[in-house]
């Protein structure tokens, strides 16, 4: 857009805006309606973003990256640290056969054609290339910095796809974050390790019983950092009934598996499967942190979702199946939130379908909100990561205090160290930053001979808004050495425990970081020694 001549209004316009505290979408539409009358063309925020970064650059205005900050579409995609960016697979049959799917031949399995991740694959012909790089420019267009992107895989199961079809589908994402065609893979993860827009994370979803030692590898090959299973329920029975094809035993093997490897691991439990109650629900979800084989890092919450083209509906219309209403979805999600342990990030609660396809039962998306007043006003609000997360307030070293949780799985001690705000902070047990390291139970056969007795660095994950590299922070804790002292930490504590090697699951584009921080890549992973890195 042109700014001469209209130069002063803009920057009052600007200002107008700044002015306003949150830029809610009724204040900024009455803000441009006023504009509008004075003689300015009615713009969107990301039309005025790029005005802003226009006069930014004519030097008419000093940037800021706060005015940036508040100016942004949708702040919340990159307030966690990293720009994610979804793409999905295309349509292929699916091994598993269970009731609760819904089965559209448009798409991958469980996914529906009006979902906006699934209609902008279609409109892209499911290619990654395209799909990619039209998410960073929308992501770029309403003012999201896109150097450090999490990509997010989805598509029914990963690993039921050909293997030559996962490298080529990876290889294009990792094109399009680099802006040209690599000759293979190799070629684009090297070029991607220094390049302009780094992958800080990839993630796929896939069954339990497709997880092997053999399959760890091919992940890592990918440069997979977090995989997505679905647990559903920890209950054999409705696992039966629900016909999902494989028993809990499967889940708490492919848990260890893939601990042992370094991945972290997001897993999506359902609330309303067939045979189900209220009461046997909130049962289940508590075995989810009671059983040390599963306790999963992360954690989809899906109640389960009535739609015609699931094999479900023929039960409901039997009468065979009723799903919960609204208030009894509502007792299970505030029963879950209350059992959740602080190291698990709760990602999502409750699917986002269309509810133009949900048949009977909860339509509501907003329960997450509606369960967490609640749980405020009876004084017990959910301590998930998600929730405690600093996100865009500014935080200094002296803010926060280093916090150390440990817990026993089946196969490692694993210890969730955090930096959180202090008492006295305006805001007490806000999150900052955190570290999962796994002590591996030497006793246990590891799965990658290679990492038997070392140490393992599964996560480092610092919060605030995404900035890009070489931006200035203004007090972001993303930006103020975080990540370096939690390493620091998991160094002593895994010397301490007698370990002499630490490993990373490093993600691609973080390699440099981790470089500079005595790590070199080793094999599938990156590892250096801890005699060494103890006398730094």
């Amino acid at each position: 857009m042109e700014i001469h001549g209209r130069e002063a209004l803009l920057i009052e316009l600007i200002d107008a805006l700044v002015s306003l505290g949150p830029l809610s979408g009724r204040r900024y539409n009455e803000t441009i309606k006023t504009f509008a009358r004075r003689g300015l063309p009615w713009l969107s925020k990301g039309q005025v973003l790029q005005v802003y970064e226009q006069l930014c650059a004519a030097g008419a205005l000093s940037f800021d990256p706060d005015v940036r900050a508040h100016l942004q579409m949708k702040p919340m995609r990159t307030q966690s640290g990293v720009a994610v960016v979804t793409v999905l697979t295309k349509p292929y049959p699916c091994p598993g056969q269970c009731v609760f799917c819904p089965t559209d031949a448009r798409m991958p399995k469980s996914y529906l054609h009006d979902e906006p991740g699934a209609q902008r694959a279609e409109r892209h012909a499911f290619d990654p290339y395209d799909q990619t790089a039209a998410r960073l420019r929308a992501l770029e267009k309403i003012g999201h910095p896109t150097e450090k992107v999490e990509l997010l895989i989805l598509g029914g199961t990963w690993s039921s796809y050909r293997r030559d079809y996962q490298e080529w589908f990876v290889k294009r994402c990792f094109d399009a974050l680099n802006g040209f065609e690599a000759a293979d893979l190799a070629e684009a993860q090297s070029a991607n390790a220094t390049g302009r827009r780094r992958n800080v994370g990839l993630v796929v979803e896939t069954r339990q019983d497709h997880i092997d030692a053999d399959e760890l590898r091919w992940f890592r090959r990918l440069g997979v950092t977090k995989v997505q299973v679905g647990i559903q329920t920890l209950d054999e029975r409705i696992l039966d009934l629900n016909k999902r094809g494989h028993d809990v035993q499967s889940t708490r093997d492919a848990f260890r598996l893939l601990r042992l490897a370094g991945f972290k691991i997001h897993g999506h439990w359902m609330a309303n499967l067939l045979g189900a109650t209220v009461a046997s629900d909130i049962a289940d979800y508590a075995r989810l942190w009671s059983d040390p084989a599963i306790r999963p890092d992360e954690l989809k919450i899906y109640p389960c979702m009535l739609v015609p083209n699931a094999e479900l509906h023929d039960y409901w219309l039997r009468g065979e199946y009723t799903p919960y209403t609204e208030e009894e979805v509502l007792d299970v999600l505030v029963a879950c939130k209350a059992q959740t342990p602080r190291y698990v990030r709760l990602t999502r609660v409750v699917r986002d379908f269309p509810t133009t396809n949900i048949v009977a039962g909860n339509k509501k998306a907003n329960l997450r909100q509606l369960a967490q007043q609640r749980l405020e006003e009876a004084g017990t609000p959910c301590r998930c990561i998600r929730c405690r997360e600093v996100r865009r307030d500014a935080v200094q070293p002296a803010d926060l205090e280093l916090r150390e949780l440990v817990y026993r799985t089946d196969a490692t001690t694993e210890h969730f160290l955090s930096y959180e705000t202090a008492e006295g902070y305006p805001m007490a047990d806000r999150l900052a930053g955190f570290l999962r390291l796994s002590l591996p139970d030497p006793a246990i056969a590891h799965p990658l001979p290679e990492l038997a007795g070392q140490a393992m660095i599964r996560e480092v994950h610092v919060y605030g808004p995404a900035l890009n590299l070489g931006d200035d922070s203004r007090g972001e804790a993303q930006h103020i050495g975080l990540g370096t002292r939690l390493i620091a930490r998991a160094r002593q504590i895994a010397a301490a425990a007698g370990y002499r090697r630490l490993a990373v699951i490093s993600a691609v584009g973080t390699r440099e970081y981790y470089r500079r921080l005595g790590f070199e890549v080793d094999g599938l992973y990156m590892s250096s020694r801890l005699e060494e890195l103890a006398t730094d």
